[in-house]
C-alpha cells in the first residue's frame, strides 16, 4: 500500500515504552504509516519543519503529559503552523480543564492511554476523515460541563446553510458526506465549515461539536465517537 494510500502518523510522547507500543501496534495496522517519532514537542516541532511537505504526518499522536512544553502547548503550535495536520490528544488523566484545554488548542480527538489500542488507530482513523473520536468516560464529562456552559452564544451569525453543516458537523459527518447530504461538493462543504467555525471563533471540528451540544442542536445523549 503507497503512501498516498496510508495516514501518515507521528508518534510524540517522553516515556519510551509508551511510544515503543504504541510504534510497534501501529506498524502492524496496513492502512498507517508511522513516519517518525518524538520525544517531546520540542523535538517534533523540529521534526516537522525538517520533513518536506509530502512526508508531514497527516495525524499527529500526542501525550499531553510532556516536559518542559506540554503537549497542549504542543498541539496548539503544530496547529498554528500545519493547520492540515490533525492531532490526537493521548493521555492518562480525564480531567475536565485539561480536555477543555487540548481542544481549545486545536486537537481532533481525546483517547486515554489505558483505552484498548485499537481505539488509538480509531481515534486516527476518524482524525483523518475529520470526524470525531473521543473517549466514552470525557464525553461524558465533556457533555456534563457543557450542560451547565452559560455566556452569549454567537449561533446569529451563522447562515441556515452553516447551521445544516454545522449540525451535521457534530453528528460526525466527514465533509464528503456532508456534501452529499446537502446536494453540495465536497469543495463547498469544506468552505461552510471554514466560515461556520471562523464565526464561532473556533478551531476544530471537535469544539463545534461540543458547541453544538451546549446550545441544544443535537442530542447530548450521542457521545462523539
Amino acid at each position: 500500500m503507497g503512501r498516498e494510500q496510508t495516514i501518515g502518523v507521528l508518534v510524540v510522547d517522553d516515556h519510551e515504552v509508551v511510544r515503543r507500543g504504541l510504534l510497534a501496534f501501529l506498524g502492524s495496522e496496513p492502512d498507517i504509516d508511522v513516519v517518525g517519532e518524538a520525544a517531546g514537542g520540542a523535538q517534533a516541532l523540529d521534526l516537522l519543519a525538517e520533513m518536506e511537505s509530502e512526508g508531514r504526518p497527516d495525524v499527529i499522536v500526542m501525550d499531553l503529559q510532556m516536559a518542559p512544553i506540554d503537549g497542549i502547548e504542543s498541539t496548539r503550535q503544530v496547529r498554528a503552523l500545519y493547520r492540515d495536520i490533525e492531532v490526537v490528544a493521548l493521555t492518562s488523566f480525564a480531567e475536565e480543564e485539561r480536555v477543555h484545554a487540548a481542544l481549545e488548542a486545536g486537537a481532533s480527538g481525546y483517547v486515554l492511554k489505558d483505552s484498548d489500542a485499537d481505539d488509538v488507530a480509531a481515534a486516527i482513523r476518524a482524525a483523518h476523515r475529520g470526524e470525531l473520536q473521543i473517549d466514552p468516560l470525557v464525553a461524558r464529562r465533556l457533555m456534563s460541563s457543557l450542560r451547565d456552559g452559560g455566556g452569549a452564544s454567537p449561533l446569529a451569525e451563522l447562515t441556515a446553510r452553516e447551521l445544516d453543516v454545522l449540525r451535521l458537523v457534530a453528528a460526525g459527518k466527514p465533509n464528503k458526506e456532508i456534501g452529499a447530504e446537502l446536494a453540495i461538493s465536497e469543495r463547498t462543504a469544506r468552505t461552510h465549515v471554514s466560515r461556520m467555525l471562523r464565526k464561532l471563533r473556533l478551531s476544530s471540528r471537535t469544539q463545534a461539536a461540543l458547541w453544538a451540544v451546549r446550545e441544544g442542536l443535537v442530542d447530548v445523549e450521542r457521545e462523539p465517537r
